[in-house]
């Protein structure tokens, strides 16, 4: 009867599959490459990140937090943009720049990418501060063949250390610098 009793119980063991590994299931959360900004080289690359994983809680991580810092993050459109897309010149901050992203990465399939490319770096250290500027070239490749895909311009970022001592944009310039749309417009056109 032992016997009997242990062949039954070994079969139903190996019969319900209890040793055997399965198919992983696929992530709830949204993809992300984030890292600690501990340099502001980092804080850069979270950026691009951010916008190619469209990820807003770490796009929003990238700007001066009134939790961590004593400087509000203030974006300053050109002067292109500013004429087109008055919104843009009241005192832009973290909630405007929140609702730009969402309303813009819905406006891009999720099988597709939003892809920022820096070019010509400067960085300048000053106090606690660091001045940053270069280049940009965006493509959002929205499904609206009516909405630009992309976007060009100079950038000056302020950056500061938090109390955390990890990198923040505390202010971000927008500058035209071609015939294609700058970042400000982008902003105009999606919040």
């Amino acid at each position: 009867m032992k016997i009997f009793l242990l062949l039954v119980i070994f079969s139903m063991i190996s019969g319900c599959d209890l040793f055997t590994t399965r198919t992983a299931q696929p992530p709830n959360q949204p993809r992300s490459n984030y890292q600690q900004a501990v340099t502001p080289d980092i804080l850069i690359q979270n950026l691009v990140n951010s916008l190619f994983d469209k990820n807003l809680e770490n796009y929003l991580t990238c700007f001066s937090n009134p939790s961590y810092t004593q400087k509000t993050f203030l974006f300053s459109p050109s002067s292109s943009s500013l004429s087109q897309f008055p919104a843009l010149g009241e005192s832009w901050g973290i909630k405007n720049e929140e609702q730009y992203f969402n309303n813009m990465i819905s406006l891009v399939p999720s099988s597709m990418q939003i892809t920022l490319t820096i070019s010509n770096p400067s960085v300048n250290p000053q106090g606690d501060s660091v001045f940053y500027s270069a280049s940009y070239f965006l493509n959002v490749p929205a499904t609206d063949q009516n909405f630009p895909q992309n976007y060009q311009g100079d950038l000056r970022f302020s950056m500061t250390r938090d109390s955390r001592s990890l990198w923040v944009i505390y202010f971000w310039q927008d500058s035209k610098n071609s015939s294609l749309p700058s970042w400000s417009d982008l902003k105009g056109r999606t919040y």
